[in-house]
């Protein structure tokens, strides 16, 4: 039986599908998308005052989608200035000893991170698209700031006396566009195939390209990348534990406290089986927000999890009313409720207890201290390890 072409065998339908869909070119700034911040720390447009709507354009899923990473993007340039101008954060470029040619990652640190004598506060968001200053874009732009970003932590950490580094787990790598593949030539033997058999291929080629426009309607093809990972910071794990290594353990703070959400709480955990002595020796306390830590995947010792139960607590998505105690699932860090049933809004809405949490630990280990006729104690193990700063 003879195949005989259709009319949409004879159309391009690469050509028809990109007058379909809008170009996935979008604004580069807040002010050519039309949206600014209010002075509640809300996005809002700035002719309607309206929030931001994803659905900008109705059956067109995937350009609203790379629109709103487009805005996403946007917002992470905003927070990284807010960082630098608002709450007068450092960027520190990591690894340390960069070259031109490599990719890079960075950090924030507040001018007294590395000598503050007292405390540091370190800040460790969980994993995704989340970049320094971040816990949730979702919130930031659905929301406010205040929700979304570590900045009200900064400000209040400050007003406290804490000096703060803001960590950038999610920044592992570099992406490249991959150089196209040549197009291959038509073979030579293409032609001496019959003509029956040849129309009958065209129209399997056709029918392929429809339903695809069909199925996805979404037909801009993408530039192909490859990433190139960042030297000794390439996963969220490998991240923190080059800063504890660089910074942290050089910083001159006797207490150490750090707020770990989600993914942020398991890189912490990791870093404790790599450096369980130095990190029980220097951390004061720590505060997870809804972690994703498991201690028996991830092998953590008893001694390890010990310490845990003594020194951390874990605010976890609930409905139960703030500091709610929670049932615990593993013999680890006790969990409390955050007061809400959001993973992404457990930071913020544990805002206050997690700042009551540090001082009531601060409180009793200087008790400790002062009651203890140990030689060997953060105190002194800090005073000889400034002998050896540059080990």
């Amino acid at each position: 039986m003879k195949c005989t072409p259709d009319l949409l065998s004879r159309i391009d339908l690469d050509e028809l599908m990109k007058k379909d869909e809008p170009p996935l070119t979008f604004p580069k700034t807040l002010e050519e998308f039309e949206y600014t911040f209010n002075e509640q720390g809300q996005l809002r447009h700035t002719t309607t005052g309206e929030a931001f709507v994803f659905n900008a354009r109705e059956d067109l899923h995937r350009w609203n989608q790379k629109r709103y990473e487009a805005l996403g993007e946007i917002v992470t340039q905003y927070v990284y200035e807010l960082l630098e101008k608002k709450c007068n954060m450092t960027k520190v470029i990591l690894p340390v000893d960069v070259t031109e040619e490599e990719p890079r990652s960075f950090i924030y640190l507040s001018a007294d991170a590395m000598s503050n004598p007292a405390k540091l506060l370190v800040l460790i968001q969980g994993g995704g698209v989340v970049r320094a200053g971040q816990w949730a874009r979702r919130l930031i732009i659905n929301q406010d700031l205040d929700s979304g970003t570590q900045i009200p932590f900064i400000t209040r950490a400050k007003e406290e006396g804490y000096g703060v580094m803001v960590l950038n787990p999610n920044e592992n790598h570099l992406e490249v566009e991959r150089p196209a593949k040549p197009t291959p030539l038509p073979s030579s033997e293409a032609s001496d195939e019959p003509a029956e058999k040849r129309e009958c291929k065209h129209d399997r080629e056709s029918k392929k390209k429809r339903d695809f426009y069909e199925k996805y309607r979404n037909p801009q093809k993408e530039s192909e990348t490859e990433q190139i990972p960042i030297r000794e910071n390439g996963s969220p794990e490998e991240h923190l534990l080059y800063v504890w290594d660089h910074f942290v353990s050089n910083a001159a703070a006797r207490n150490v406290f750090i707020v770990a959400h989600s993914y942020g709480g398991l890189s912490l955990v990791e870093l404790m089986c790599q450096r369980e002595a130095q990190v029980k020796d220097r951390v004061c306390a720590v505060a997870m927000t809804d972690s994703v830590h498991n201690i028996w995947h991830q092998d953590a010792s008893k001694s390890i999890q010990e310490w845990l139960q003594q020194h951390c607590r874990n605010w976890v998505s609930s409905p139960e009313p703030l500091d709610t105690p929670v049932e615990p699932m593993l013999p680890d860090c006790p969990r409390l409720s955050a007061g809400t049933e959001r993973h992404e809004l457990t930071s913020w809405r544990s805002f206050n207890s997690i700042f009551q949490f540090f001082s009531k630990a601060l409180q009793t280990g200087d008790e400790y201290e002062e009651s203890s006729n140990t030689v060997t104690t953060r105190s002194s193990h800090r005073t000889k390890h400034e002998h050896n700063h540059d080990d």
